[in-house]
């Protein structure tokens, strides 16, 4: 049985996937902010100026890629694509909205080691200083959301507490298994089924959507497995289990590349770390950060070979995921246990996220007081001046610049 998301509008439903991909390259080019700013954008696009679908459909939308890991605005650009123009069109979405980043940090990774002197160390400096602002403010952000109560803070802190003797992704791993399980005894047996209506989501079969969770469930038991054959299934492996295990927005992915990439040697600190605050600067998804680490891989694959690798295992769980649970997402979001699974996996996210400010974005970035001020004053600009990032970031950059040329 195929299942089809209702549309309404001047424009009849479907489309070209050309037409998809003149649309999401402009959204690609020019969403500045995150995933919440992102799905301003698509809005204000697809609802508003082209009535590709109403409010209502997109806000299930947006609720399903929300409840899964994953990067939230790649996902909703995928499926909105898809409903536009079938896979051609979900495609075309991924590839117009993604590439912007993805090449601008790829030229970025093949040009700043190779830019020398004080002034080129000034500005990485300062890239690494930006990204405790950015971390810090997504850590405070997502513990007002996601932690509104002693029972989601408590299972923050054990989560915390787990990765001080559990460090690395085994760490991570059990600290989102934890809190899941946790969110489940704690969960009111009052909690109310969400009220869904019957309507489809996505012209996918539930058969389609079966083959898509084994492959999904298959390839994280597998590439594990195989990681030992080669440096490419290494690769895969890391990028691939990095983006399954993303809940809660894209900067979680911080921590778990660190682990997968930093810890085994990869990269530097200090490399990946001028990286993610370079990150900040540019639009479109944070996932894209993957073209940048797997650009400066080592041992190869890196370059382009080792980008591309990167970024397309870093994104397919995701999009795998998304395909299995369309069929069956009504019945699923409507369980209480569901729902409680998921707000305990979300608080051990923030304590996750909030030992990766510490370690290692804070004792990497930070190694004076000024440092430390360049830092506090970024949080400031982003969390209470609300300047935009990309400015905060260039601001950082020179400001790193100037204290390395102040000695």
């Amino acid at each position: 049985m195929t299942e089809r998301l209702s549309t309404s509008g001047d424009q009849p439903p479907g489309g070209k996937a050309s037409e998809v991909f003149a649309v999401f390259l402009k959204l690609g080019l020019t969403s500045f902010g995150g995933p919440l700013a992102h799905l301003g954008f698509f809005r204000e696009e697809l609802v508003v100026r082209r009535c590709w679908l109403d409010d209502r459909v997109y806000a299930d939308l947006v609720a399903l890629c929300q409840f899964l890991p994953g990067p939230t605005s790649s996902q909703v650009g995928f499926a909105l694509g898809m409903l536009r123009a079938g896979w051609l069109g979900a495609f075309a979405a991924f590839a117009a909205f993604t590439l912007p980043s993805a090449l601008f940090l790829l030229c970025f990774a093949l040009t700043a080691t190779t830019i020398g002197g004080p002034l080129a160390e000034g500005a990485l400096r300062g890239l690494k200083i930006v990204a405790v602002a950015i971390v810090a403010q997504a850590v405070w952000g997502m513990a007002r959301t996601l932690c509104p109560d002693r029972e989601r803070a408590a299972i923050a802190a054990v989560a915390v507490l787990l990765l001080a003797f559990l460090p690395g992704s085994l760490g991570m791993i059990t600290a989102i298994v934890t809190g899941a399980l946790l969110g489940l005894l704690l969960g009111s047996p009052t909690t109310k089924a969400a009220e869904i209506d019957n309507r489809g989501i996505m012209p996918i079969s539930h058969r389609l959507g079966s083959l898509a969770l084994f492959a999904f469930l298959g390839l994280l038991a597998l590439l594990p497995l195989l990681a030992d054959e080669s440096q490419s299934l290494a690769v895969l492996d890391s990028f691939y289990r990095s983006g399954a295990l993303v809940f809660g927005g894209g900067h979680v992915v911080l921590p778990l590349l660190d682990a997968e990439v930093v810890q085994k040697g990869w990269l530097s600190p200090d490399v990946f770390l001028a990286g993610y605050g370079a990150a900040q600067a540019v639009p479109g998804p944070l996932f894209t950060f993957a073209a940048y680490l797997g650009a400066l891989l080592k041992p190869e694959p890196n370059g382009l070979a080792g980008a591309t690798l990167a970024l397309l295992a870093i994104f397919l769980p995701g999009f795998l995921l998304l395909t299995a649970v369309l069929p069956f997402w009504d019945r699923f979001r409507s369980a209480a246990p569901a729902q409680s699974f998921m707000r305990g996996a979300n608080a051990a996210v923030v304590g996750i996220l909030g030992a990766a400010l510490y370690s290692p974005v804070f004792t990497t970035a930070i190694g004076d007081m000024r440092d430390f001020a360049l830092a506090l004053g970024c949080f400031i600009a982003l969390s209470a001046w609300k300047v935009t990032p990309w400015m905060v970031v260039l601001t950082a950059a020179l400001g790193g610049a100037g204290l390395t040329a102040l000695g």
